[in-house]
């Protein structure tokens, strides 16, 4: 019993290996992107300055986060919440059209959004995370709905016929058997909107796009290559770590 505790132990060590890494590799690459200014040098050779130096990488990779994570737990809440209300025998007619809503948000480009959300709410943070709540949306409402309409319609029968009441039937049945779904949904929204996040730096909501913008604007392909970098390990990171937590939360 004792080695077969030791090995499951050793395995749920090992499955938290990527997202240690990832994260270990990101915070390395936002304290120590001085250090490798040399290998910057050999992509601009000609620029006086190599590494982006208007703001502190933790500073923006802080920023970048929380414009995630404002606009995901609102595309969450909006999304999960219209398909579980859709999938009701009193929405039920309504279904069609919040599929639809969802496809339209997610084929209008982010940059279309912040270009109509701009005059109305000004630059800075809202427009972005207007439009990432938007971008994200579709994933977050389609597996919901899948989720949701891939339950064997016998299990809901014995679970009425145990004289559960409506809430308790989707808090007690259906959610935990669509978990899942809804959680490859989440999972695709929020690794989608970490990369669209950086267009932000457009609008003067500062993140991690600020030194692929600046780098564009002054023609310097080194600070493309930082601000990628850090986008890239951040992604990876969030996502090795829904590759964690999904088997535990569902």
């Amino acid at each position: 019993m004792s080695e077969a505790t030791g090995i499951l132990r050793g395995g749920a060590r090992r499955r938290w290996l990527a997202p240690v890494l990832w994260a270990a590799l990101l915070l390395g690459a936002c304290l120590g992107m001085e250090s490798l200014q040399g290998l910057f040098r050999l992509v601009e050779p000609d620029s006086r300055r190599v590494v982006y130096a208007r703001a502190d990488f933790l500073v923006l990779l802080g920023r970048h986060v929380f414009v995630v994570a404002v606009a995901s737990l609102a595309a969450v809440a909006l999304g999960v919440g219209a398909a579980v209300a859709v999938t009701r025998r009193a929405g039920r007619d309504f279904l069609p059209l919040v599929a639809q809503l969802a496809s339209i948000g997610q084929t209008f480009p982010p940059v279309a959004v912040l270009a109509l959300a701009v005059p109305v709410l000004g630059f800075g943070t809202l427009p972005i995370i207007v439009a990432l709540l938007l971008y994200g949306l579709l994933p977050i409402v389609r597996n919901t709905l899948a989720g949701l309409e891939g339950i064997d319609p016998g299990v809901r029968e014995a679970a009425r016929g145990m004289g559960m009441t409506g809430g308790q039937l989707l808090r007690q049945v259906e959610l935990p058997l669509a978990a899942p779904v809804i959680l490859a949904g989440i999972r695709t929204s929020v690794t989608i909107n970490i990369a669209t996040a950086a267009i932000g730096a457009t609008v003067g909501a500062s993140n991690l796009g600020d030194p692929i913008i600046s780098g564009i604007v002054n023609g310097n392909t080194a600070y493309v290559l930082q601000g990628a970098l850090l986008i890239g390990l951040l992604a990876l990171t969030v996502d090795s770590l829904f590759a964690r937590l999904q088997p535990t939360l569902t």
